[in-house]
């Protein structure tokens, strides 16, 4: 394992950044836990001319815990169900899926 998994690994276990999670493919089948750290940062959207401030809901877990992330896959987080939305994305070194999500 590189110092970098390494790292990353341990940011998500430090319950200070990062949160339990049952994940579930496709919305269904068997759950399986996982760390994720939830962030709810404001999105600025561009219409015309206009300028919209949205809520948005976005999810980090390891790709290690996971291996593959898609669209309609859940997680959910103390007692609250998240839909993976659009195509997850991995960071530059591959250690870490980002996804936005809306809460069903």
């Amino acid at each position: 394992m590189s110092a970098f998994a390494t790292a990353t690994a341990a940011l998500f276990r430090d319950p200070n950044l990062a949160q339990d999670a049952l994940w579930r493919s496709g919305g269904s089948g068997a759950p399986v836990a996982v760390r994720v750290m939830l962030r709810r940062p404001d999105t600025v959207t561009g219409f015309g001319e206009g300028r919209f401030v949205t809520d948005s809901v976005m999810i980090d877990v390891e790709c290690a815990a996971l291996g593959t992330l898609a669209p309609g896959d859940t997680f959910e987080v103390g007692g609250v169900t998240y839909e993976v939305r659009g195509e997850p994305l991995r960071d530059a070194l591959r250690h870490v899926w980002k996804a936005e999500a809306r809460e069903e």
